[in-house]
């Protein structure tokens, strides 16, 4: 079939509750270059061996075949820490000649990004997220485990340079940590033109320690953010995971009013618009970032399936999607998986 008839036969990723998967969420590996303490222990983890891992071409096939015959219009690249990856400019550039073209962006802890920002930019890649949860280098290095919060910001510097733009911060509130920290961050992300989304932190560490109690809530964040007088903001947010305010007095770096997002995961959800599907490094489909099981697209490639099977595979495990994470369940189960084998 040529590429016009593939793009012409495009049958969406709907679940049972007519939901419509167009974010497709790429793990390109399961390491990372932190040992964030609400993440993964200080010595890490049991990486993925090379072997289980797919290749770059295997990556690119899959994303060829989400966007061209299931309607995906988004691609995020996420890992671990997907800078790390060696192919990721490859991937991006060949991910930026697919017809039609997705919109691209990474999410990364921002190490490397001052060398790679331009490459990334020249590949086609649209902009980036960057996770940064303190402002005090001593406290990052407590978090994180490294000594990297310099290269942090000089990431977040050079990505705005070369024009990923919006350039997001993802911040982690954690009580006793840094939960003083937010109107710091606010004014950080206003001064540098930066767009900052606060995360309520969710039951998807290796440690399996997650406490609901312990976790900072989009109310309690919205509270600390009270002296910026924040006004709601009339642009519906659609399917974006973020609730958005107006901050009034700041513009971005477009010359728009600065927004600042909340993203509530745990008492916020927002599962009915959902709109994401997700690969891990290994190949496998998560039809949610909480699912309990998962679908293997690996052995199909390896296996030498056609794209239309594979899509097929991918259109069924996306068909039987819970309605929500069921967090609040009592029966609920964190994933076997932490967040850093899962891709964000």
């Amino acid at each position: 079939m040529s590429r016009a008839g593939r793009v012409a036969a495009v049958i969406a990723l709907a679940d049972r509750f007519g939901r419509v998967a167009t974010d497709l969420r790429v793990s390109l590996t399961d390491r990372c270059n932190l040992r964030c303490t609400y993440c993964m222990p200080a010595e890490g983890l049991a990486w993925m061996p090379q072997p289980e891992q797919l290749t770059d071409d295997e990556v690119i096939r899959l994303v060829r075949i989400a966007v061209e015959q299931l309607g995906v219009t988004g691609v995020r690249f996420t890992g671990g820490e997907p800078l790390i990856r060696r192919g990721l400019v490859g991937i991006i550039a060949a991910t930026a000649q697919l017809n039609p073209r997705p919109k691209m962006s990474v999410t990364t802890n921002g190490i490397g990004l001052e060398r790679l920002a331009p490459a990334l930019r020249d590949a086609g890649l649209d902009r980036v997220n960057v996770s940064l949860d303190t402002l005090d280098p001593d406290r990052f290095r407590t978090l994180t485990r490294r000594d990297r919060h310099a290269d942090v910001l000089l990431g977040l510097r050079a990505s705005a340079e070369a024009g990923l733009t919006p350039v997001k911060i993802n911040t982690v509130l954690m009580r006793g940590v840094n939960d003083d920290e937010a109107p710091a961050l606010l004014r950080f992300a206003l001064e540098h033109g930066y767009q900052l989304r606060f995360i309520e932190q969710m039951p998807l560490d290796a440690q399996h320690q997650w406490d609901r109690h312990a976790m900072v809530t989009a109310d309690e964040i919205l509270a600390a953010l009270t002296p910026f007088d924040l006004q709601p903001d009339d642009v519906s947010r659609g399917t974006a995971p973020a609730e958005t305010w107006l901050v009034p007095g700041h513009v971005d770096a477009a010359g728009e009013s600065a927004r600042v997002g909340v993203i509530g995961s745990v008492t916020r959800p927002f599962c009915g618009d959902c709109d994401r599907t997700r690969l891990t490094a290994d190949g496998q489909i998560r039809n949610c970032l909480f699912a309990t099981e998962e679908s293997d697209l690996r052995k199909l490639l390896r296996d030498g399936a056609p794209d239309t099977e594979i899509a097929e595979a991918w259109r069924v495990a996306m068909f039987g999607k819970r309605a929500g994470h069921g967090i609040d369940d009592p029966s609920f189960l964190q994933p076997a998986r932490p967040m850093s084998a899962i891709g964000g």
